[in-house]
């Protein structure tokens, strides 16, 4: 393991999971593993919603974009923690902690923007067939999609902006497997993370209200779905509403927990499992969640991944 006294020179010491090398490298091959696996089904997910005529609507247009979010997300924590692990390092530089928690933030905000308009999507789609498609244009998605970029990186910038304001203290210990921004902030020294602070707060005010929309867009979902008189629209219903109610609320329930939680000098297993969930375990798990329930996905990525010719592949061109 790198000296402590080089981290208060020019860098972090992530501890990790673990202080034993065994487990380290154990952790690190889980989370490989893990890695390629995420990788994989969000790059299956991405693929068949971009090449297959079935998938153009704006539900798996909003859905490839998740993926995209999801993938992005596993890549700016878990190969840096894997090569640091096999290294027997743990040492993180400055530059590249700020950069962490600058795309860490801005996707892990864009995630929750884009989760909240796939929310609205599914409430306009039941609640308001007849308008969906001129509510909903392609247009109007594209227009969403930059917002819930430009949002991220908004969100990004804040967070590193006000972390670069802050003077640290004594030994950079993190006691997590990336540079996490609570981590950081115990870290910094007295009356140095107001700014941080006030940017943590706006930004979860803002994450509040999205999650009363989903709230809201659900109760109206459910109160229409319980009017329907077929049971096989219901059930339709419930297969595409019910994994993304499941994504939204692990992904808000363990971020808030992470992030609301006070932290400490020496987490518990329960901080660390909270944390590896929201960002590493969700994000690989996405794809299987939305998979499980469609009976359109497993159709086309059984197509890929079995046939030896798919046929999204033929109107490449025209999707470009």
């Amino acid at each position: 393991m790198i000296m402590k006294n080089i981290t208060t020179v020019s860098g972090f010491l992530l501890m990790g999971l673990s202080d034993n090398h065994d487990l380290q490298i154990l952790h690190a091959l889980l989370f490989l593993l893990t890695y390629l696996f995420g990788s994989a089904g969000n790059f299956i997910i991405i693929t068949i919603t971009t090449l297959d005529p079935q998938l153009q609507s704006p539900m798996y247009y909003f859905l490839k974009h998740l993926s995209i979010l999801d993938f992005s997300s596993l890549s700016v924590t878990v190969p840096q923690y894997v090569d640091s692990s096999l290294a027997r390092s743990g040492y993180i530089s400055y530059g590249q902690c700020m950069l962490q928690v600058f795309f860490f933030t801005a996707l892990a905000w864009s995630e929750t923007a884009i989760l909240t308009v796939m929310s609205y999507d599914r409430y306009v789609a039941i609640c308001l067939p007849l308008h969906y498609e001129v509510i909903m244009s392609p247009r109007k998605c594209t227009w969403s999609v930059a917002a819930v970029w430009l949002s991220g990186s908004i969100s990004g910038t804040l967070y590193t902006t006000s972390i670069l304001s802050i003077r640290f203290c004594g030994e950079r210990i993190i006691h997590q497997f990336f540079c996490d921004v609570p981590q950081l902030l115990k870290l910094s020294c007295s009356n140095d993370y107001f700014v941080i602070m006030g940017v943590v707060n706006f930004l979860s005010a803002m994450a509040f209200f999205c999650f009363i929309g989903i709230v809201i867009s659900y109760v109206h979902i459910f109160s229409t779905v319980l009017r329907m008189p077929s049971a096989e629209s219901r059930s339709k219903v419930f297969s595409t509403c019910l994994p993304h109610l499941f994504v939204v609320s692990l992904f808000l329930s363990t971020g808030a927990f992470a992030y609301l939680n006070p932290t400490s000098d020496s987490p518990t297993a329960l901080e660390f499992l909270f944390s590896i969930f929201y960002t590493v375990l969700l994000p690989t798990l996405n794809p299987v969640i939305y998979s499980l329930r469609s009976k359109i996905l497993k159709s086309v990525a059984r197509k890929l991944l079995f046939s030896t010719k798919f046929t999204g592949w033929n109107h490449l061109t025209h999707c470009l």
